[in-house]
C-alpha cells in the first residue's frame, strides 16, 4: 500500500485537497477557493475537522465519501461501482495498492474481487478538475458493469440547484430549485447528448448568480446516454458527479479487458462567469483548438432548403462573396434520392441527375471567389427509403426482429459493425479525396430508440458512440486541416466528448434572435463564444414566425462563430449592403470576441439583457444591450457593465452600426461618450437610450490611456 498522503493541488485560484492516505479509495478533503501552500502538519489537521457527522444510529466509524462512493464505505447513496461478476462481487471495498502524483496529476491504483480500479485525477491549468476511471476485469468470469460513476464533494453551503432543459429549437433553458436531501437525477437515453439534457449540473450558495455566489458544477464528456446527479444524504454531505449511463449488457467486461468511464469535469467559481471562464480557457490551451480566424460562414439550408439548381447556388455563392462570407457551405439534399427527407440517407454519393458533372461545378466557383467550400452529411443516419437500407436491412440500429418507430423517415446506422462502419468511412474518405472540401457540417437528426445490434441481440448504444468518435479521428488523421461541425437538430449533441474532435457546434436550429439570446447566454457557460455557431436568419424565422430587425439578428450573431443562413441573393440592395456593413464589423470584432472573457449581468430591468466580452488584460469590451421585451417603464434606466478592471477608467460610447438603425441616443447624442472606472460601471452603470422590443445595441469600452 502506499504510504500516508494528502496531496494538495492548486491552479488559477483553486485548491484540490485529496486524501490517499488509505487504506480505501481516496476522497476529497476540499474542492473550492484556494487554500494557500499547506504544510503537512495543516493537511493532517484539514482531514481530521473535514470527516461527515454522523447520527446518533449511524455508523460507529466516521468513513469519508470516494470520488467513486461505495456502498461497502456506508455510502447510501448511488454507489460509484454498480456491478456484478453473475450475482456475485456485487459490492467491491477497493484497498489502494499505489498513488503517484506528476504535477498537478494524481493516478490512483486500487483493487479488490478481482478487480483493479485506475484513477486520473487531474488539475488543470485554469483551474477544471477532470477525472477518470479505468476498471480492468483481473478475475477469471466476466465482471458486469451496470454503472460506473465519479462524485465530487460540495459542502453544505451549496443549498441551490441549477440545471439546463430545452426542446428542439429551444435548448438550454435554465431550471433552479432547492438541493434538499435526496438524489436529482438527469438519466439520458436518447442516444445522443439531447436537446434537453443538462450541459451542466451546478450546486451553489443561495441566490447565486453570474457575478456571485459560491458556485460548484460538473459536466459529463459524453455524446451517447449518460447520467449526471446531485445527491444530498442523512449527514447533510452532498456530492454531484456523472458518468455514462449504460444499457442492459453495455458494460460485460471479459477476462483481462477493461471498461473507461468519460472525462467527468468539474469547475468552482465566485459566479457562474469564473465557473465558466475556466472551461473557456482550458478549451482554448487545448493544442487541437481552431487557431485560424472563424471564417463567417454562409449555410444554404434556409436559403434554398433541397432546391439545389445550380444557377441559384452560384448567385447565392457570389452574394455571400460580396458581403463578405468566407465559407460557403452546401447543405442538405446533394446525394442520390435526396429531393426531400424521406429519401437518400446513405446513399452517400453526388447524385447524377442534379450533378452531371458532380460536385466540380460548384466547388470551382466558391474556390473561385475566394471562399471556401464546406458539406453537409449525415453519417449516422440511414432512411429506409435507400438502396443502403434495402441492401443491408441489417445495419440499422435495432433490437430483436422489429424496427424502431422513424424519425424525420429515418433510422440509425449501426457504425458498431464493422462492415457498416467501413462502408462509411470509404464513402466520406472518397468525397473528400475527390473534392476540396474545407467542412463537414456533420449531423444526426434523431434520438435513438431500441438502439441494439442486429448480429448479437445486444444493446448498441455504447459501440455506436466509440464508433463515431473513432470515425471522426480517422478522417481527420487523413485529411490534416479538415474541420467539423457537430450539429444534431441543431443543439442536441453539445459535449466536451465530441468537442475532443470537432471544431464548433450547430447552437440551435433556430435562428431566431430572441430565442437564441438565452440558448447562446446558457451555452457559453460551457464553450467559448468561437465554437458555437450563430447565424444571421432570414427576416421572417422559420422556426417561429417572428419578424426581426436585421440589426437585432446581427448582433444577436456577432456573439459567436457568425455565419449567415438566408437567401441574400434575393434580398434588397439595401439589406446586402447592411449585411455587409455587419459582417465587416464582425471580423472587426472578432480578435476580441473570440479571445476574451465572457460576462454577463445579473441585476438590471428584468425585461433587459446585458452581456459581453471583455479582453484578457482589461483594455476594451463590447457589450450588448438587448431589451428582449417591452418595457413597463418607458426607458431601460441604469445597465451595469461587470467584469472590468474597477481601477481603470473607461470611456463607453455606442458602437456605430451599419444600416438605418444605428442609434446615437440618450447621453450619446451627440456622439460623444461617458468616462466611469470599471468599478462605477459594474456598481453605478451607465444610463441607456429607449429601445423597442426584441432590438439590441452594442457598447465599445475602451481603457483610457
Amino acid at each position: 500500500m502506499a504510504n500516508i498522503e494528502i496531496l494538495q493541488l492548486r491552479a488559477a485560484g483553486v485548491s484540490l485537497v485529496l486524501d490517499c492516505s488509505g487504506p480505501g479509495l481516496p476522497s476529497v478533503l476540499h474542492w473550492g477557493a484556494d487554500l494557500g501552500e499547506l504544510t503537512e502538519t495543516a493537511l493532517l489537521e484539514l482531514r481530521r475537522g473535514a470527516g461527515a457527522v454522523q447520527s446518533g444510529s449511524g455508523l460507529n466509524e466516521d468513513l469519508p465519501v470516494a470520488i467513486v462512493p461505495e456502498y461497502s464505505a456506508g455510502w447510501f447513496g448511488l454507489p460509484g461501482l454498480n456491478g456484478h461478476r453473475d450475482g456475485q462481487d456485487f459490492s467491491p471495498s477497493f484497498r489502494l495498492m499505489s498513488t503517484a502524483q506528476t504535477g498537478n496529476t494524481v493516478q490512483v491504483k486500487a483493487a479488490d474481487a478481482g478487480l483493479e480500479l485506475n484513477l486520473t485525477i487531474e488539475l488543470t491549468d485554469s483551474g477544471l478538475v477532470k477525472a477518470k476511471a479505468d476498471l480492468t476485469n483481473t478475475g477469471p468470469t466476466t465482471y458486469t458493469v451496470d454503472g460506473l460513476y465519479l462524485a465530487l464533494p460540495v459542502p453544505t453551503e451549496a443549498t441551490e440547484l441549477l440545471d439546463m432543459t430545452g426542446r428542439h429549437i429551444g435548448e438550454r433553458h435554465p431550471q433552479r430549485h432547492a438541493f434538499t436531501q435526496g438524489a436529482h437525477v438527469r438519466d439520458n437515453r436518447r442516444g445522443r447528448t439531447g436537446a434537453d439534457a443538462t450541459l451542466l449540473l451546478l450546486a451553489g450558495t443561495e441566490g447565486f448568480g453570474f457575478r456571485t455566489g459560491e458556485v460548484w458544477g460538473v459536466h459529463t464528456a459524453w455524446s451517447g446516454n449518460h447520467r449526471s446527479y446531485a445527491e444530498r444524504g442523512m449527514t447533510g454531505y452532498g456530492v454531484i458527479g456523472g458518468g455514462e449511463l449504460l444499457l442492459p449488457g453495455e458494460g460485460r467486461v471479459q477476462p483481462g479487458g477493461t471498461y473507461s468511464t468519460p472525462w467527468i469535469y468539474g469547475s468552482y467559481g465566485v459566479g457562474l462567469d469564473q465557473l465558466s471562464q475556466r472551461f473557456h480557457e482550458y478549451l482554448r490551451a487545448r493544442p487541437n483548438h481552431p487557431s485560424n480566424a472563424r471564417p463567417v460562414v454562409l449555410n444554404t439550408w434556409e436559403a434554398v432548403y433541397f432546391d439545389l439548381d445550380l444557377d441559384k447556388l452560384k448567385a447565392l455563392a457570389n452574394a455571400a462573396a460580396e458581403v463578405g462570407a468566407e465559407r460557403f457551405v452546401l447543405d442538405d439534399g446533394w446525394f442520390r434520392g435526396r429531393r426531400d427527407d424521406h429519401a437518400g440517407l446513405g446513399d452517400w454519393y453526388v447524385d447524377e441527375g442534379i450533378w452531371p458533372k458532380g460536385l466540380h461545378p460548384l466547388v470551382d466557383h466558391v474556390k473561385s471567389l475566394g471562399l471556401q467550400f464546406g458539406l453537409w452529411v449525415e453519417p449516422e443516419m440511414v432512411n429506409p427509403d435507400s438502396d443502403l437500407a434495402r441492401e443491408h436491412p441489417d445495419w440499422i440500429l435495432a433490437a430483436g426482429d422489429r424496427m424502431p418507430p422513424t424519425a424525420r423517415n429515418q433510422q440509425g446506422l449501426n457504425l458498431g459493425i464493422p462492415a457498416a462502419y467501413d462502408y462509411i468511412l470509404e464513402r466520406l474518405d472518397s468525397i473528400l479525396n475527390e473534392y476540396d472540401i474545407a467542412y463537414l457540417k456533420w449531423d444526426h437528426n434523431r434520438d435513438f430508440v431500441d438502439g441494439g445490434n442486429q448480429h448479437t441481440g445486444t444493446a448498441g448504444i455504447h459501440e455506436q458512440t466509440a464508433a463515431v468518435y473513432r470515425l471522426i479521428d480517422e478522417l481527420k488523421r487523413r485529411h490534416p486541416g479538415l474541420e467539423i461541425e457537430s450539429c444534431s437538430s441543431g443543439g442536441a449533441r453539445v459535449d466536451l466528448g465530441i468537442l475532443e474532435r470537432t471544431d464548433r457546434i450547430w447552437g440551435s436550429d433556430s435562428n431566431d434572435a430572441l430565442e437564441r439570446q438565452t440558448i447562446q447566454r446558457y451555452t457559453q457557460l460551457l464553450l467559448p463564444p468561437e465554437l458555437i455557431g450563430c447565424h444571421v436568419g432570414p427576416p421572417r424565422a422559420h422556426t417561429t414566425g417572428r419578424t426581426q430587425t436585421l440589426s437585432f439578428r446581427a448582433i444577436t450573431a456577432l456573439f459567436g462563430h457568425f455565419g449567415i443562413e438566408w437567401d441574400i441573393a434575393s434580398a434588397g440592395a439595401e439589406e446586402r449592403e447592411e449585411l455587409k456593413g455587419w459582417v465587416a464589423l464582425h471580423k472587426e470584432l472578432r480578435p476580441l470576441l473570440h479571445t476574451g472573457r465572457v460576462v454577463r449581468a445579473d441585476r438590471g430591468p428584468a425585461d433587459v439583457l446585458v452581456h459581453g466580452v471583455v479582453a484578457q488584460d482589461g483594455s476594451r469590451g463590447v457589450f450588448s444591450v438587448v431589451q428582449v421585451a417591452q418595457s413597463v417603464t418607458s426607458a431601460v434606466g441604469r445597465v451595469r457593465l461587470p467584469g472590468l478592471d474597477p481601477q481603470t477608467t473607461y470611456r463607453v460610447g455606442l458602437v456605430t452600426t451599419p444600416g438605418p438603425e444605428s442609434r446615437t441616443a440618450g447621453w450619446a447624442a451627440d456622439g460623444g461618450s461617458v468616462q466611469l472606472t470599471g468599478a462605477a460601471l459594474a456598481s453605478v452603470g451607465v444610463l441607456m437610450p429607449a429601445q423597442w422590443p426584441e432590438s439590441a445595441i452594442l457598447l465599445d469600452v475602451t481603457a483610457v490611456g
